[in-house]
């Protein structure tokens, strides 16, 4: 097969119809094209109102590529097709007596089981919140009554935090090994659709994540490996340098390795472990808030005027260094998305943003942080950053008592309270209150959020509007700490290996997925199984 890329056609062509794009890229005949294979798609709105479909495929032309390959070899959008496949390692040398514990459900977690329990190592998956489906039911409960379940709510539970947020899978990390294929393959297996196999930014939503990581589960489980829901690992029992069990409450779990897939929320588990002397230091995070405009308006700014129906609800990224040194940027942007209560602790309010499949509320919204670090904390002491979020999230609970507090951003400049929404209303789950938000910054956090929304405005016309609506407070869009790790991905204490967002080494579904899989195959190809399944 020989691969095409930067196959420009308009955003009204279907996808059936690009036989006769290709073959006119490549100079055959469309009867030449007997197959092709999307491999990305991503949107060209430069010359907007007139929308562009950018393509990379890969296509069979029946025994003429060598042909067109020397017929196009200046042609710098042609060239050879060159399958990258992710491939499970063989196993090693030493014996592992016991099973691998996985601590977490999140993708990190699911990921890293899902690659040993097709290597034969039936994995043991511990996760402190519930099933996908009984959790479902528990945040809705929660968004409905105010009910909170400390261990099964938008942070922790089967599927982790992100099966209740946009469910994006784009990512900035390079992989020349397949993994990130591989996660997609996995996810359209379990019933994802197709098109994220080729989306530049794919997506899944909410309603379809749910069902794909039980089906996920469900396999793992075939596969040979087990899950322990409801069930919160308490300490570690430490020998020496090396881990040899878990408590479970006042049960004792032996084992050899064990995965901390423990995601950015899991603050009593990361104080275990520096009580434990664990390694982990302090990094850098950010924190904002949720910022909604309408969505009409963002896709006006994005696709122009005119009917554009047939293209997706449009996003956006923003990102600005100031010359304060923070950074500024957008995170976790939901198109057609809801802004909801991600709380998990009480007394303590956190807000996320979620969308469903089909991304179909009136609203865009997005966090728009701040990066903090040495001026909030020490950067020496991994708890005082954990502390931070704390008590910035304990000031947005006393804001409404619980309820998510919002202000439009004209009032916030003005630090006084809303009394009513603007030119649109908020899309919410959870209930909300107006509130002033000024008391939950600091100045130069303050200035910092101001200075980056008014450089948006330049970006995207009407975005530091009086009445977009800020929620507060958006403070967990990575782990406060880092728990150390080697070059084979091991903690100073043995048979521990932190893995994922919550240990400080991904920023999203795909990548977590992707560290949970490299952990995966360094223990494969460090260990074979000797015990029995």
């Amino acid at each position: 097969m020989i691969q095409i890329n930067q196959l420009k056609v308009l955003s009204t062509v279907e996808i059936s119809d690009l036989t006769t794009y290709i073959a006119g890229a490549i100079h055959v005949k469309d009867e030449d094209i007997k197959s092709y294979l999307i491999l990305k798609r991503s949107i060209d709105a430069r010359k907007k109102p007139n929308i562009f479909y950018v393509y990379s495929v890969a296509v069979s032309l029946g025994g003429l590529e060598g042909r067109v390959l020397k017929k196009c070899k200046n042609n710098p959008n042609v060239s050879q097709y060159q399958k990258t496949t992710f491939m499970i390692p063989p196993s090693g040398d030493v014996c592992l007596k016991r099973a691998p514990v996985v601590i977490g459900a999140g993708p990190a977690g699911l990921f890293c089981s899902y690659v040993l329990a097709k290597a034969g190592y039936a994995p043991v998956v511990i996760e402190r919140g519930s099933k996908v489906d009984k959790r479902t039911k528990d945040v809705e409960a929660f968004w409905t009554t105010g009910k909170l379940l400390q261990n099964s709510n938008v942070q922790f539970g089967e599927g982790g935090a992100g099966t209740f947020s946009d469910g994006k899978l784009n990512t900035l990390v390079k992989d020349k090994t397949g993994k990130n294929r591989f996660v997609l393959e996995t996810f359209v297996k379990f019933g994802a659709p197709e098109q994220i196999l080729w989306d530049a930014k794919p997506h899944i939503g909410t309603d379809i994540l749910i069902k794909v990581v039980e089906n996920m589960r469900n396999e793992i489980i075939a596969l040979g490996g087990s899950f322990m829901f409801d069930t919160l690992v308490t300490d570690f029992v430490i020998e020496g340098d090396r881990v040899r069990e878990v408590m479970i409450g006042d049960n004792r779990m032996a084992t050899d390795i064990c995965v901390l897939a423990i995601g950015h929320s899991a603050r009593d588990t990361f104080r275990k472990l520096y009580e434990k002397n664990v390694p982990m230091s302090a990094k850098e995070f950010a924190v904002g808030f949720r910022v909604e405009h309408p969505q009409e308006m963002i896709d006006e700014n994005q696709y122009g005027h005119g009917n554009h129906s047939h293209l997706p609800v449009a996003p956006y990224k923003l990102a600005t260094k100031l010359k304060n040194g923070r950074g500024v940027y957008s995170f976790c942007m939901c198109p057609g998305g809801y802004v909801v209560n991600a709380s998990s602790v009480p007394g303590q309010l956190v807000v996320n943003g979620m969308s469903y499949s089909g991304r179909d509320s009136q609203n865009a919204n997005s966090a728009i942080v701040v990066s903090v670090g040495q001026d909030e904390f020490s950067m020496d002491d991994p708890m005082g950053a954990v502390a931070f979020q704390e008590e910035l999230e304990s000031k947005a609970y006393d804001l409404c008592q619980g309820k998510i507090p919002q202000q439009l951003y004209g009032d916030f400049l003005q630090r006084k309270k809303s009394s009513s929404y603007g030119g649109f209303s908020s899309e919410i789950k959870g209930d909300a209150a107006f509130a002033d938000l000024n008391p939950l910054f600091s100045d130069a956090m303050r200035e910092s959020f101001i200075e980056g929304m008014k450089l948006f405005g330049t970006y995207i016309d009407g975005y530091d509007r009086e009445d977009a609506i800020l929620s507060g407070v958006e403070s967990r869009t990575s782990s406060p700490l880092r728990i150390h790790r080697d070059e084979q991905f091991e903690s100073s204490i043995k048979g521990l290996f932190p893995c994922g967002e919550g240990a400080g080494y991904a920023g999203g579904i795909m990548s977590a997925a992707m560290d949970g899989m490299k952990i995966a195959e360094e223990i494969i190809k460090r260990y074979k199984v000797d015990y029995e399944q």
